[in-house]
């Protein structure tokens, strides 16, 4: 639900624009503002549950997502103000937050070791699964019903969840209250993270040289290196930076990060590849990019049945290469491509990306302590959500870039209007596409150096394995 609502609504900005009679540039802040608060406080409410216990911070989660999601398909119709969709979404990406930041970390709690890999095999996938299936839903719910859709979908998920959750996940004990919290952290964490999320997200619509994206700029850095030097004075920080002093901690969180900067960039360009180049409508290209959600899944799932066998360093391996191999495809992408290899595209990557995300996130969890379980389970979805932002930002860019580029140096008074179109865009493309297979070779290099550490707190985890299989 959290990842989904990350991507769900893109697709839908157009109508919603249509809707409040505004602009485009405005529109975009009901998916930006859920992006910002996200991953502002996906870290806090990690270290809050390492604190007070993954349940009640899980739960939690679920009803302030249910209520953010109601009064996002609710208020805005009803009082005709597009600001309280807006609003309404900051309460969804708080309760999103406190979702998507407990997940791993309970699975590294409550699964024993011989479980793991297939619990985070299912976890990880759903969370991925949710990016990618947003625009194919999120466009099936504006077409064929409205855009209210997009939030309501959630409302009995959320509902199920919650008393399914009370009942079936285990208590945790408290250790320790709240008063020696790292509020200053907190805060520069926040303020850092969102400032310069709104700086990538919102520089190619205001110039990067304008006074609020520079200034946000200044902003994200003072905040961020103030952060940094905080949190290694703190005596219980939100993030321990000295996990990263661990090549192989920072080596798997590195791949993290390029992973779905790069995923979120091209997942970001492919329908309007589908729409402007191909010319499928919206229903269409969605149902096309359910390729890369089912083959996702299906990858997801199989991963997690074979980590044990094979060990989450093989499949980080073999996963890049998919990745690798099906960005380079996309590179030979043009207007005549035929719907079968678009598919195979797809499928290739949405293997890799299903293949690579459970092993590599078993990886990091299991190099850490137990008392930092919430603090690493939120750093992992930090690392979906803040590059995803910046990638979609970045390979706008490159996009853009990419068709000033053919402008540039050819002499297009020459041409028709619709050949110039059709060649300037797909040069567009083309040149995004080849950077995310440039940055599918590094990630392919980062697995191969990243090596599989257990940390000394699971060691014992098979003795007690009867009562934890019992238990789930």
């Amino acid at each position: 639900m959290a990842s989904l609502d990350g991507t769900i609504v893109n697709i839908a900005l157009p109508t919603i624009s249509e809707s409040f009679n505004i602009s485009s540039s405005t529109v975009s802040w009901v998916s930006t503002i859920y992006l910002l608060v996200m991953a502002g406080c996906v870290l806090i409410f990690g270290k809050i549950s390492d604190i007070i216990g993954f349940k009640n911070i899980f739960l939690s989660g679920f009803v302030v997502f249910t209520l953010g999601s109601f009064l996002s398909g609710f208020l805005p119709e009803a009082l005709n103000s597009f600001y309280m969709l807006v609003g309404s979404r900051v309460i969804q990406a708080i309760g999103g937050a406190m979702i998507a930041s407990i997940g791993p970390a309970m699975i590294a709690a409550f699964i024993p070791m011989s479980f793991k890999g297939k619990a985070m095999g299912i976890i990880m996938t759903i969370a991925a699964l949710g990016m990618a299936l947003g625009p194919t839903l999120g466009g099936f719910l504006t077409q064929y019903m409205s855009w209210h859709w997009i939030f309501f979908i959630n409302i009995p998920v959320g509902i199920i969840a919650f008393m399914l959750g009370a009942k079936v996940i285990p208590a945790t004990p408290s250790r320790g209250d709240l008063s020696g919290f790292d509020k200053g952290g907190a805060a520069l964490i926040f303020v850092g993270l969102a400032a310069l999320l709104f700086a990538v997200s919102e520089a190619n619509a205001l110039g990067w040289t304008s006074l609020p994206i520079a200034g946000s700029i200044v902003i994200a850095t003072i905040s961020l290196g103030y952060f940094i030097i905080h949190e290694l004075r703190s005596p219980d920080p939100i993030l321990d930076l000295t996990l990263f002093t661990k090549r192989n901690f920072l080596l798997a969180n590195l791949i993290m990060s390029l992973i779905f900067f790069c995923f979120a960039g091209i997942n970001y360009l492919l329908p309007f590849y589908l729409e402007y180049v191909q010319k499928f409508d919206t229903s269409s290209a969605g149902l096309i990019l359910t390729a890369l959600s089912v083959a996702m899944m299906i990858a997801g799932i199989l991963a997690g049945v074979i980590y044990n066998k094979t060990g989450g360093r093989i499949l980080c391996i073999a996963a890049a290469g998919a990745l690798t191999i099906g960005f380079f495809l996309l590179t030979n992408l043009n207007a005549e491509t035929g719907i079968g290899f678009l598919v195979l595209c797809l499928t290739i990557i949405g293997f890799g990306m299903g293949l690579i995300v459970a092993p590599l996130s078993n990886i990091v969890m299991n190099s850490v302590s137990r008392k930092h379980q919430g603090m690493v389970s939120s750093l992992t979805s930090l690392e979906r959500f803040a590059p995803m932002t910046i990638g979609i930002a970045i390979f706008n860019l490159i996009f853009i870039q990419g068709m000033k580029a053919i402008i540039k140096n050819h002499d297009i008074t020459r041409d028709a209007p619709a050949t110039i179109k059709m060649a300037v865009l797909s040069a567009g493309f083309d040149l995004a596409f080849f950077v995310a297979f440039l940055i599918a070779i590094v990630i392919l290099i980062l697995t191969i150096l990243v090596r599989q550490e257990i940390h000394p707190d699971y060691a014992d985890e098979n003795v007690h394995e009867e009562t934890a299989i019992e238990m789930v």
